[in-house]
């Protein structure tokens, strides 16, 4: 009987590191099921990470393309795009087409190619492209897409800063600039939301000075809108392809690394642009901008609780004329969406000049 248990105890403790070792063999991470993996995915949501993970395994290769939360950052060969401010509306244009339409196809000559390449190379573009990436993803439904810089290109100190909602065209736009944005003194004002502390807490009886038209601010300011619109118009115009393609998608947010501007468009407003297309102006590679009604508050100078100073800071409100269907700007709530528009502290900056005095202006379509 000794030898029988000695037999069987040497038997078992044969089998033990067996045992052990075909628990080692199981990979725990295959019985997670797919709906975590795909948790864990949306999480990643970069475009270039969820790359990486497809190449790990079979499984991740067949669960990435029904991610449904998607950021891609294209990035050029210089890391940013080219820029424009007023009189140079061509180049940027140019820029974000090759960023967004698909590669060229195959050149006729090895010549041809090889200038193409330098050309790309000079401008700073890359040939990635958005419509091209995206397309291995099947069922989209929010997707972030980040350019490594705004159109705009601005002097030191400059501020411009947009958002912008569009349909099959544009539904509205919040724009603030500043000609200079400076640290407060070592003695601020102890009260933020005027140059002069004589001034009432409601400075809606300020009316603009006399200089801000005769000195050509007003001027500038239309100049900074409109270099605001053609921008936000051209996102929109480049992103038909990819919204064509993407039937799922929901939520798109097109913005850039300045945070200069930000496109916005919800499942409605995606629905409206496939069953109605935009237009554009001519040959021009931008969506056609309706006639707009518009809002102006200006403050000379404005002295934000974060310890900012705005110099002629100006705050415009644009929405199509009410005659094509939009509520237009005298609806309610203006203010609420004008004075959320922007992530503080220029948030804030929106919140105090909505509480200065109104001023309308109307434009043509562009």
């Amino acid at each position: 009987m000794s030898s029988s248990s000695c037999g069987s105890g040497g038997g078992g403790g044969g089998g033990e590191p067996s045992d052990h070792a075909a628990a080692e063999g199981v990979d725990h991470f295959d019985r997670l099921p797919d709906a975590i993996i795909l948790v864990v995915l949306n999480w990643i949501g970069d475009v270039k990470a969820l790359g990486r993970c497809s190449l790990v395994s079979r499984r991740f290769r067949f669960l990435v393309p029904f991610v449904d939360r998607v950021v891609d950052r294209p990035r050029g060969v210089l890391s940013h795009l080219s820029r424009f401010f007023f009189a140079g509306l061509v180049k940027p244009f140019q820029a974000l087409g090759q960023i967004f339409s698909p590669a060229s196809g195959h050149r006729r000559s090895s010549s041809s190619s090889s200038s193409s390449a330098a050309a790309a190379a000079e401008s700073g573009v890359s040939h990635r492209s958005p419509t091209e990436v995206l397309k291995s993803f099947k069922v989209i439904r929010h997707l972030g897409i980040e350019l490594p810089a705004g159109e705009l290109t601005v002097d030191d100190g400059l501020l411009i800063k947009w958002k912008a909602g569009f349909g099959s065209t544009l539904d509205s736009c919040v724009i603030l600039c500043a000609s200079s944005v400076s640290p407060n003194s070592s003695n601020p004002n102890p009260r933020p939301n005027s140059h002069d502390p004589s001034l009432p807490d409601d400075d809606s009886s300020v009316s603009i000075p006399d200089s801000f038209y005769s000195s050509g601010k007003l001027k500038l300011r239309v100049v900074w809108t409109i270099s605001a619109l053609i921008a936000a118009s051209a996102r929109h115009y480049l992103l038909h392809p990819i919204i064509a393609e993407h039937a799922t998608l929901q939520s798109l947010n097109l913005t850039d690394s300045d945070g200069q501007g930000e496109l916005t468009m919800d499942a409605r407003q995606l629905q409206e642009l496939r069953v109605t297309p935009a237009c554009a102006p001519g040959n021009s590679q931008r969506t056609l901008v309706p006639a707009l009604s518009m809002l102006l508050w200006y403050a000379p100078l404005l002295e934000l609780p974060a310890g900012l100073v705005l110099k002629g800071a100006t705050l415009v409100a644009v929405r199509p004329n009410e005659e094509k269907g939009n509520a237009g700007l005298g609806s309610a709530d203006v203010h609420g969406w004008v004075s959320n528009a922007f992530e503080e502290p220029y948030g804030m900056a929106a919140r105090m000049l909505v509480n200065r005095r109104t001023y309308c202006l109307e434009m043509n379509s562009f």
